[in-house]
């Protein structure tokens, strides 16, 4: 499949602001977004969006939202022909450290320091590597959640490529359990459960919502983290009220900061006490309990 790639160049501080407009402007069509870092010295990084549908539709929208943030850029086109653009981007990324957390390729696991939780993500067709602002501050929430409670049945819903339920498998030494909407999501996740010696702990399933007989079987769980949308995980809420133990937490993220006030009031509706909202790179992750 014949992939365009358009993209502009910008700074450090921008890339982050322009990265999260253009994640919610395309959220519904699922169109892959990238943040490269092409020099550091000189701050310039470049900004990419793919597709592989109506290249001008894509190429005007998102000249409006540069200026819906009083920006204009020049977006460039690269033609991909059967690239597989999540192994490329993945080929140059840098390990990253979160909590106690290294989540890092194949090439980088001699960096692991003394006292590390290491998780090894490889290029795949699945969303959360630990390079994301919302995956890197799940991991961070996670960590400090696990400690405090100790749970001993979890829930990663909308699992991508299973870097939450690995980081849970590997804290807690519990079950988990792992399900997404995208099949090749879930055999994704349990390659990379495989790959970090969890597989015994973490259970993917392919499951869209709630609609499973596996989520009754398990069910409640004392710990739900879901690094999905907001719009979802509003409408998700009820859904989680009734698979939540009493006294149990969910951590949820893939929220940007302007969203996080009504995601706590759909929670808090459905009897959720607000712990603590981490804020990073424009997005946010929420602890709640109930």
């Amino acid at each position: 499949m014949t992939q365009t790639r358009l993209h502009f160049i910008t700074g450090k501080i921008e890339s982050i602001s322009m990265f999260a407009a253009l994640e919610a402007a395309f959220e519904d069509e699922g169109l892959p977004i990238a943040v490269r870092e092409v020099d550091e010295d000189k701050d310039i990084h470049e900004v990419s969006v793919y597709t592989d549908g109506d290249e001008d539709a894509v190429e005007a929208r998102m000249k409006d939202v540069l200026a819906s943030l009083a920006l204009s850029k020049q977006i460039e086109r690269e033609t991909l022909p059967d690239v597989d653009w999540v192994a490329i981007s993945l080929e140059g990324l840098k390990p990253v450290r979160a909590g106690r957390f290294f989540v890092h390729g194949a090439h980088d696991r001699r960096k692991r320091h003394s006292g590390e939780l290491a998780i090894e993500i490889e290029a795949g067709l699945a969303f959360g590597t630990g390079h994301h602002g919302t995956t890197a501050g799940c991991l961070e929430m996670l960590e400090q959640v696990v400690r405090r409670e100790h749970p001993r049945n979890a829930l990663d819903l909308g699992t991508g490529s299973a870097v939450l339920a690995i980081a849970v498998a590997k804290l807690a030494h519990i079950r988990v359990l792992a399900t997404d909407i995208d099949p090749i999501a879930v055999k994704v996740a349990a390659d990379n459960a495989r790959l970090n010696h969890v597989k015994a702990l973490v259970e993917t399933v392919t499951a869209p919502g709630f609609h499973h007989p596996i989520f009754g079987k398990r069910a409640p769980f004392d710990l739900i983290v879901a690094n999905i949308l907001a719009r979802p995980l509003m409408r998700l809420a009820p859904r989680m009220a009734a698979h939540i133990a009493w006294g149990g937490s969910i951590v949820l993220s893939g929220i940007l900061d302007r969203q996080r006030d009504a995601v706590v009031a759909a929670y808090v509706g459905q009897q959720f006490r607000h712990v603590r909202t981490l804020h990073r790179e424009g997005w946010v992750t929420i602890h709640l309990k109930r």
